[in-house]
């Protein structure tokens, strides 16, 4: 695999969280619990190796300039916006909602996993729009 590989490699990663994180939930409404648990650590697992893919790839070409003008450039900017800080956002709180579920404390793993899906699921599902409007558009 190439460096130029690796923006497609990550919008993989980040479409394959997302279809965890969806398979997750339903697993749980279906009180599955134990497919559930090996279904959330697979989509927390893709998200670490999307993260670790993500800095390598950036620590060694940098920035990527969205290069279109207009309206376009102006929707991505929200959606990049919208999507790096929500990112910040729902990384530490993936790992505290995972571990209370580890620790036992499933009253206060499902408080906080009701917030956490759909901002994660967001952040999985903004990546796959960032890396096609940066490159495919």
């Amino acid at each position: 695999m190439e460096m130029r590989d690796l923006p497609a490699l990550n919008a993989l990663l980040n479409a394959t969280s997302a279809v965890l994180l969806v398979r997750g939930y339903f697993l749980i409404r279906r009180r599955d619990i134990e497919a559930h648990k090996k279904t959330m650590l697979a989509a927390f697992s893709v998200s670490v190796l999307f993260l670790a893919s993500y800095l390598f790839y950036h620590y060694n070409v940098g920035s990527v300039r969205f290069q279109k003008t207009g309206i376009i450039r102006t929707v991505y900017l929200t959606i990049l916006l919208t999507h790096t800080v929500l990112a910040a956002v729902v990384a530490p709180m993936a790992v505290v909602t995972l571990y209370r579920a580890w620790h036992n404390r499933f009253d206060k793993h499902r408080k906080l996993a009701r917030i956490t899906l759909p901002l994660w699921l967001y952040v999985s599902v903004t990546g796959v729009v960032v890396y096609v409007m940066l490159y495919h558009l």
